[in-house]
């Protein structure tokens, strides 16, 4: 499957700003980390799961994880994709544990982009750019801000991968950093 022709299925069933912006935010995410974690030869799988993980959640999100597995079957994806975009689920919408360290990684770092999101809309900035992991914690500590943000998923994530919450939150946040510039000139193409 081409960028392209995963990005049309997302449109097909995502017109939200707020839902396409996460879409290519957690794309650019996946990508960098697979970078980063020596999977470099996989970066476009990665990045295509991150771009399609949420492909059913503006129209089905009572049966998020699940809608997708049938959808993207419709579209003909490979299996290995559709598990790594439903496994992001385990524990609230389906049943299929992250194993992967890519599914691990998605799991870990989807709450975590918005919760990164969310905290740099409230500096003067509006950027990640000038964000320190110390101000980061504190946001993830205060329960009230961003509270669709499940910190327990969060902390999971990070403990499935075999990392402190503090690793998570450092390279969540570079990742969003390094790649602000690409994530915003996505956004702006939309």
């Amino acid at each position: 499957m081409t960028r392209e022709q995963a990005w049309a299925l997302l449109a097909q069933y995502n017109k939200e700003p707020f839902h396409l912006r996460h879409a290519i935010t957690v794309e650019h995410v996946m990508g960098w980390f697979a970078q980063k974690l020596g999977y470099g030869e996989e970066k476009e799988f990665w990045s295509l799961v991150g771009l399609l993980h949420d492909l059913d959640f503006e129209m089905w999100p009572e049966d998020h994880c699940i809608k997708s597995q049938e959808l993207m079957r419709e579209a003909g994806i490979d299996e290995a994709m559709i598990r790594a975009t439903a496994c992001h689920g385990w524990g609230h919408r389906v049943d299929i544990k992250p194993e992967h360290e890519m599914e691990k990684v998605l799991y870990a770092c989807d709450e975590l982009t918005g919760l990164i999101g969310a905290a740099a809309l409230m500096r003067p900035s509006k950027s990640v750019s000038d964000m320190e992991l110390k101000s980061l914690k504190k946001k993830f500590k205060d329960k009230k801000f961003a509270a669709g943000c499940s910190r327990d998923v969060i902390a999971q994530g990070a403990e499935l991968l075999g990392w402190d919450l503090d690793k998570l939150l450092d390279m969540t946040l570079s990742a969003m950093r390094d790649e602000e510039e690409a994530i915003e000139a996505a956004v702006a193409a939309l």
